[in-house]
This record gives C-alpha cells, structure tokens and sequence, in this order.
C-alpha cells in the first residue's frame, strides 16, 4: 500500500459499505434466517462473507445451514424495500466528503452492484446528490471487470489520474486499479484487511480523506 495521490479532483464511490453504511442491516437479516431455522453462525463470520459477496453469502450459508438459499434472497429483498422510507445510515464522514469534493470543482460519481431502482432510493431517502451513477444490473459486467469505471470516467470526460476510486471490498479497487484509477480501501473494523493485487492505500474512516 502507499500514500494517498494528493492530485485527485473526482470521487468514484462504491454505494452499499462505502457512502450509506448498509452491512450492519444486511448481516442481521441473514443471521436472523439462520437463527430461524436453528443454525447457529457466528455473526462475525457472516460479516465476512457479505465483505465478499451478498449473494455469495446467502448461497454459502444455504449450504452450511440446509436452509433454501430463496429464504436468504427474499429476506434481503424485503429488507431492500424496506430501505425505501426506513434506509440505513450514511457513512460517517460521507456528507462532508461528499461537500468536499462539491467546493474543489470535482464530481461525485458512483459504480455500484445495486440495481437503480434500490439504489435512487437510497440516495433521494437521505437527500444525496450525486453527478453520474453507473448500475451494474444496467447491463453492465460487474467488479472486478473494470468496464464500468472505464465508462462513467469517459461519460463525464474525465482524466483517470485526476479520480479517486473509493470503495469497501477488494473487488471495488481492483476493477478501479484495472481502470488506471487510484484508489483507497476502506475496510470495516474487526474485519481482515483483503489483499489485493496494484499499489493503492487503505483507509478506516472517509475523514481521511478530508484530512
């Protein structure tokens, strides 16, 4: 890992685990259909998985626990529609960064994994405001492909060196290192720090990027 690049104007987020903090959500809606059928998961464990993958995560724990993966689905499907007049929190510092790259002329642009619909939601339920959002279930390969971080840089006429990718799983910075973007890993406390191939930075807090 190195030093954050100081010459970065525009932020490419990830959404979910990045700018609005949906994981704490998410992992109690799986341990609770564990916990239904009698499985007993320590939630730390989940918590490494959904790090991975959400859906990765239902499909393993359906085969640990002898539960139909359906049940891990819906459960995340209805806790999604949910998000619609009761949303999980933003991340802590993610308005202010948000702001910052607002007032130094940059854009704030996200590549997400969440469909547009769910992801619209989340944004306009805390009043968010971004200026481009590439959605993989648009048609687009998802992370680490790194076509759409390719895109929304050249939709928006950007220069790659002058973006910054932040993002909360290995796969959000390997798609951006594919893409010749600079990027940070913001990991999540008490959570092994991925490794992941490229030279980048990993930070704990979106502050430091404001620091």
């Amino acid at each position: 890992m190195t030093r954050l690049p100081t010459a970065w104007r525009h932020l490419v987020w990830d959404m979910g685990g990045t700018m609005i903090d949906t994981y704490p959500q998410v992992d109690h809606a799986l341990y609770r259909v564990c916990r239904v059928h009698g499985c007993e998961i320590d939630d730390g464990e989940i918590s490494r998985l959904t790090r991975v993958s959400i859906a990765e995560a239902g499909e393993e724990l359906a085969r640990r626990c002898g539960i139909p993966v359906r049940e891990f689905v819906t459960a995340y499907a209805r806790l999604k529609q949910g998000w619609k007049t009761d949303p999980p929190p933003v991340m802590e510092g993610a308005r202010q960064l948000l702001a910052a790259v607002r007032e130094r002329g940059g854009l704030n642009l996200v590549v997400t994994h969440r469909d547009r619909e769910s992801a619209e939601d989340l944004l306009a339920a805390h009043r968010l405001e971004v200026d481009d959002m590439i959605c993989a279930p648009d048609g687009f390969p998802r992370k680490p492909d790194p076509t759409m971080h390719h895109l929304v840089v050249e939709q928006n006429g950007l220069n790659p060196g002058e973006c910054l990718a932040v993002g909360d799983r290995a796969i959000d910075s390997v798609a951006a290192g594919r893409a010749g973007l600079p990027w940070v890993l913001l990991v999540t406390p008490g959570l092994p720090v991925p490794r992941v191939e490229g030279e980048g930075t990993v930070i704990h807090r979106l502050a430091e990027l404001l620091e």
